[in-house]
């Protein structure tokens, strides 16, 4: 019996490990990237004394990116390095709502960027979107701010929840997030499960009918300038704006798939589908943040000029 509490323990803190180093070089990389977007964003702001509602998303973005990147580190941090602090009544339950409402925000901003593309390239002939493209501005900040209200709302509810997580029916595994808790079924729990999962399909399916729409948009106009015989310069550029924006949505996919498994084995213990499920999800941000950065074209000018290896081929030409 002592050896399978030695076996037992040893299996828990390689876990543990493993953890920590994959999130820190995960939160290091997406730190990195989201913070390059806000450092460019904001000399940009401070030269143009203002910004477009596009880099208005992507600032907001990148700062929840990289706010939610720290929590996560800091939590898995604590619970491998110091879990006794954990013990401490505040902190499990600061930290688990801090990193849901960070993660839904997230979600909820990417969608609204997501609708804003599509309301703001795709070309149709109708009353309601052309009244959505020209108010569309406007509405940005409205947005952003219904997404941290929902969030909110939601990281409010996790708070309230948590409490009993730590001290009634639940127990904190390595994760230290609402996610990762051994849960014992009971129905007083599920209209947080329920209202979480509400939260993931509503984001996505605004990701998917924006992207099919500006998808099919896009696709209509690059037919209808190469019958045109149009220059090719202007065909490619809507290539590799389709490229971008399906490599989003199978991305966007990926993330809410992990989301939504995550959700199903939260009365799991950890194991290693669900270290998996984590390690794609704290990927997210820096992936597509990555996507964002070369889909801009300022943006991705700026990184090529601040990468070494490019200003040395620079140099040489």
């Amino acid at each position: 019996m002592a050896a399978c509490y030695s076996q037992n323990k040893f299996d828990v803190t390689s876990y543990d490990n493993v953890t920590i180093v994959v999130i820190t070089l995960q939160a290091f990389a997406g730190t990195w990237i989201n913070g390059f977007i806000i450092s460019v964003l904001c000399m940009a702001w401070v030269k143009k004394k203002s910004l477009n509602s596009n880099e208005k998303i992507l600032l907001f973005l990148g700062c929840c990116r990289v706010l939610y990147l720290c929590v996560t580190w800091v939590s898995s941090f604590l619970q491998a390095i110091y879990p006794l602090c954990y013990q401490v009544r505040p902190i499990p339950r600061i930290l688990t709502a801090s990193q849901s409402f960070l993660n839904f925000t997230n979600l909820w901003v990417s969608a609204c960027l997501c609708v804003f593309y599509c309301i703001k390239i795709a070309n149709f002939r109708h009353t309601f979107f052309n009244y959505l493209k020209a108010k569309i501005d406007r509405m940005v900040p409205w947005f952003l701010l219904v997404s941290v209200l929902l969030s909110l709302v939601i990281g409010i509810l996790i708070y309230d929840v948590s409490q009993e997580a730590q001290f009634g029916n639940f127990n904190f595994t390595s994760l230290g997030n609402l996610w990762k808790l051994s849960i014992r079924a009971d129905e007083h729990f599920f209209p947080i499960f329920l209202a979480a999962g509400l939260g993931f399909a509503v984001a996505f399916m605004a990701v998917i009918f924006s992207a099919f729409l500006l998808l099919f948009s896009l696709w209509r106009h690059k037919l209808r300038m190469q019958t045109n015989s149009m220059k090719n310069h202007s065909v490619d550029v809507h290539i590799k704006a389709i490229k971008y924006i399906l490599s989003f949505f199978f991305i966007y996919t990926i993330n809410f798939t992990c989301l939504v498994l995550a959700l199903a084995y939260a009365t799991k213990e950890a194991n290693p589908l669900m270290f998996l499920l984590s390690v794609v999800q704290y990927a997210y941000p820096a992936v597509h943040s990555l996507i964002l950065i070369f889909s801009n074209p300022n943006l991705e000018k700026t990184l090529l000029r601040a990468l070494p290896c490019v200003r040395c081929k620079v140099c040489k030409r």
